[in-house]
């Protein structure tokens, strides 16, 4: 049954979606059409990355070739896109997307005391925490410089205002550790303020860079926020199902984070609630765990409907719009992220 509700809500997904005249539909399609520009982006990462003091560049150019999509400073390419043309304003906040998104990485994996990540080993465990944090403060530094040097007084508050709800987000997270809070109200807080804030951001931008009116900015930046919490649905629910490259399986749990899978499991076994105290303070029952996993597992597919239901919202607010190429690769990258649990 949910197979083909799944099916269904793609089948929806697709009428809604806007169509690309030139045939463009995959994540693919929007590196190649950017390549010259994401290529210049990728240089001024590394650049950044070696700018400042060893070890920390060190261990900020570990995380950095370590891969990733790349999907931020797509999302502003892209939005400079569907509004005029690719500036180097639009280019230089590119970069600052994915400094920002970095420095959070290295912060996380420090927090969570993470061994892997994207495949390799963190930077936390070749470099130490203590350089491993200051390497995340440095790319905020050089995120910061970059956004000022482009002389839009509107996106460098948006940003400040952007770091603020990153951090909110992780305090509120880190606080659930101590006090569970197994409500969708705090999780959706969570969400928003670590992860769909940073999208949200990097779409208006793009589109003020762009030259995109204030109704661009608007719309783009509300598929930027859907776009974001359908992409950490999806990697909530990858978590108790499998699929994650570089991410241990029921890495969450481990963590202390109660996410939505486990949320909606507690809703419906309220019995849950008790186990899940006993998994995160370290003496579970046996088998208690196992028992967690499999819980979060079945409610994976719920997950997975709203983030569907996230992605349609987010091509609602792209119709608003003028269709481009650019806008269908938007809406092809709202489609891809969230097809990965298909």
């Amino acid at each position: 049954m949910e197979a083909i509700a799944a099916v269904r809500l793609l089948e929806e997904t697709a009428r809604v979606a806007p169509v690309a005249p030139t045939g463009l539909a995959r994540l693919h399609d929007a590196h190649a059409l950017l390549g010259e520009d994401i290529a210049r982006v990728e240089a001024s990462l590394l650049a950044a990355t070696a700018d400042g003091c060893s070890p920390a560049t060190d261990a900020a150019a570990h995380l950095l070739t370590s891969g990733g999509k790349r999907v931020r400073p797509l999302c502003v390419l892209l939005g400079a896109l569907a509004c005029g043309r690719i500036t180097d304003e639009a280019r230089a906040l590119a970069a600052v997307a994915e400094m920002i998104h970095l420095a959070t990485l290295l912060h996380d994996d420090v927090i969570d005391d993470a061994d892997e990540r994207r495949g390799r080993p963190a930077a936390g465990r070749v470099f130490g925490n203590a350089v491993s944090v200051l390497a995340g403060d440095s790319l905020l530094v050089h995120a910061l410089e970059r956004t000022s040097r482009v002389e839009r007084p509107e996106t460098l508050r948006e940003l400040f205002a952007t770091l603020r709800r990153l951090v909110d987000g992780e305090v509120i997270q880190l606080r659930g550790r101590t006090r569970l809070d197994a409500t969708e109200e705090t999780y959706a807080s969570i969400l928003d303020g670590k992860t769909a804030s940073l999208f949200r951001w990097a779409l208006r931008a793009g589109a003020r860079a762009g030259g995109g009116s204030t109704a661009d900015i608007d719309a783009l930046g509300a598929f930027g926020g859907h776009l974001g919490v359908a992409f950490q649905l999806v990697d909530d629910a990858l978590d108790y199902t499998g699929g994650q490259l570089g991410k241990d399986l029921h890495a969450d749990l481990r963590e202390g984070k109660v996410t939505l899978p486990l949320i909606l499991a507690a809703q419906r076994e309220p019995d849950l609630y008790e186990a899940l105290e006993r998994v995160r303070a370290g003496a579970p029952r046996p088998g208690e765990h196992e028992r967690l996993v499999a819980a979060g597992a079945r409610a994976a597919g719920e997950v997975r409907e709203r983030a569907w239901a996230e992605s349609r919202r987010a091509l609602d607010e792209l119709t608003a719009v003028v269709d481009s190429p650019a806008r269908a690769l938007l809406g092809a990258v709202a489609r891809e992220l969230v097809g990965r649990l298909s």
